[in-house]
Formats: structure tokens, C-alpha cells, sequence
């Protein structure tokens, strides 16, 4: 069975052993935002797509496939001690850097501390850094740039104890813009760095 799962939803599969039930069973259940996701659920019979939270798709032994729709409280009830291990979403963060450096805007400067402490009340602990710049330079000068302000946040948060380990930074130069502008355009809200807290 293949299963696609885009960002912003929490699929459970559960594997039931007894002959008259599904072999598997998908559920897709709610985030606390409000974005939208879905679940395609393959099976011999073709494909069905959870798109809802708690419809659920029930896999028999053979492949088919049966689409139906459950309730909190039933989810609760069966699946509540392995709704307590799932993770936590992870958390984002934007902070903004001055014209053609790598020092963050004094806005940014006093974001961080707060940034520092909701990262160690993660579980997971795991971090990652994407530099981004403006259209303003050539593209080498910007994918250069991308990475020297990841590394340099991701260096802030080393200073603070954290483990180098479990923090990655990388660049994306020009290539993701927050504002899309045409070329050379000096658009303050591209020049930032995204923490992703796992």
C-alpha cells in the first residue's frame, strides 16, 4: 500500500491482526492550524484520497479499499495512548537581516531570545537554519550570502548550548522569495533566515 501524506496533517495507520477486520486502516486526523491536507490511499481497487479529518480509509487483506468517517471520541478511545506519542508540529520562525550582511535587524535581535527558549522546550531538539536573500547581487553572491546567515544563526544557537548535531543550516540564495519582486529589487521581508524547530 502506498500512502502520500502532504505537510499539515497527521495520518495514524494501525495494522489489526483479527481476520475480520481491516488489515489496515488510515485515519487522517486534524492539526491545531488551519491548513489544509491530504492522504491518497492506494489499494488493488484504485486510489482513494482522505481529504477531511477523520475519514478513514480500511484496507482489507486482499487491497480493497472501504472509505468511511470516524469521530474524536471513538479516535480517543481506541487510539488514545498512540495519539500521545506523536510529535509535537514543528514550529517556525522568521528573523530578518540588514542590507547585504549576515547581522540580524535590531527587530530580529530581540525576537531571539524568545526563538531560543521555545526551542529547548522541544522534544525532538532538532533545528534547521534556510538563508534566504533578496533579488538585489548576482545569484552566486546571493547563494553565498544565504548560507553565511544560516551558519550565522545557526552558530547563535550553538553559543546557547545547543547541540551542533542536531542543527542544520543551509542556503537558498534568491530562490524561495516571501515577496516576490522582479530582479535587483531590495525587498527587506526576503532578507531573513526561517528556523524550523522539530
Amino acid at each position: 500500500m502506498k500512502k502520500l501524506m502532504q505537510w499539515g496533517c497527521v495520518c495514524v495507520t494501525l495494522v489489526v491482526l483479527s481476520a475480520c477486520a481491516p488489515s489496515t486502516r488510515v485515519i487522517l486526523l486534524p492539526q491545531g492550524s488551519n491548513t489544509t491536507s491530504a492522504v491518497d490511499v492506494k489499494g488493488t481497487g484504485g486510489t482513494v484520497r482522505l481529504a477531511a479529518p477523520y475519514q478513514t480509509a480500511n484496507v482489507s487483506q486482499k487491497g480493497q479499499l472501504e472509505l468511511t468517517t470516524t469521530d474524536p471520541l471513538v479516535v480517543m478511545e481506541r487510539y488514545g495512548s498512540l495519539l500521545t506519542k506523536i510529535p509535537d508540529a514543528a514550529e517556525q520562525f522568521v528573523l530578518n537581516f540588514e542590507t547585504g550582511s549576515s547581522d540580524l535587524t535590531a527587530e530580529s535581535q530581540t525576537l531571539l531570545p524568545s526563538i531560543l527558549t521555545r526551542a529547548r522546550t522541544r522534544q525532538g531538539g532538532e533545528i534547521i537554519v534556510i538563508g534566504h536573500t533578496d533579488r538585489v547581487g548576482t545569484v552566486s553572491a546571493n547563494d553565498a550570502l544565504s548560507l553565511q546567515r544560516a551558519i550565522a544563526i545557526r552558530q547563535l544557537f550553538l553559543d546557547q548550548g545547543f547541540r551542533p548535531d542536531l542543527i542544520d543550516a543551509v542556503g537558498r540564495g534568491e530562490r524561495s522569495p516571501l515577496v516576490p519582486t522582479a530582479d535587483e529589487v531590495a525587498e527587506p521581508k526576503n532578507r531573513r533566515a526561517e528556523v524550523v524547530v522539530q
